[in-house]
């Protein structure tokens, strides 16, 4: 039954993760259209600067949230052993890439992961987590742009998780999320490489 087990886990990770917190909480609180202002990112940032720090960080909490819990429920339901282990990271993947390609956005217009690839860290390594945290708040205060500490720091990830003392698996896991966090910050990049990314301002 463990295989059945994960599969389940699998799919709910898929569908919490799909869930656009940001885009509901504007739609309900605020007359903005997430998708149309600012960055169009249905992200915490792009909801802090158009709604205000209060939905921002509301909006981080629940993605954070809809890559812990899955996780955390591999960890309750799968006994200890081997396939807890896979079913942490799986589960964690179909977290983030419910995240990115949302059923519920017809896999389109999804986030860029930073924040659900904490939550699913926070359970799996807090203290990978709190040194690549460590890592994000330090290139804000140098650069004052979000984007380029959420890519120093998910780049940070997997070498953190490997001193961890991690095993493999979770390695390729954040290796996985790391990559993907660079390919979604593609247009971040172009416009700090002509120089129009805007600070990070509160």
């Amino acid at each position: 039954m463990t295989f059945f087990h994960i599969m389940a886990l699998v799919l709910v990770a898929y569908l919490l993760g799909s869930i656009p917190c940001g885009l509901i909480l504007t739609r309900l609180f605020t007359q903005n259209d997430l998708l149309k202002t600012g960055s169009g990112n249905i992200g915490a940032n792009n909801v802090r600067r158009i709604a205000g720090n209060t939905l921002g960080l509301i909006t981080l909490l629940a993605d954070m949230a809809k890559g812990g819990v899955p996780v955390y429920l591999a960890l309750a339901v799968i006994p200890a052993g081997m396939w807890r282990d896979s079913a942490m990271y799986i589960t964690a993947i179909a977290a983030f890439i419910g995240h990115l390609h949302p059923l519920y956005m017809r896999g389109q217009n999804g986030g860029k992961g930073v924040a659900t690839a904490a939550g699913c860290f926070v359970v799996i390594s807090p203290a990978a987590t709190g040194t690549a945290f460590l890592v994000y708040v330090l290139m804000v205060c140098l650069t004052s742009r979000s984007s380029v500490a959420s890519m120093t720091a998910a780049t940070f990830l997997p070498f953190a998780v490997h001193v961890a003392g991690l095993p493999f698996p979770a390695l390729l896991c954040a290796g996985f999320m790391a990559i993907m966090i660079i390919i979604r910050h593609k247009s971040n990049i172009q416009r700090l490489l002509r120089g129009e990314e805007p600070p990070l301002q509160f």
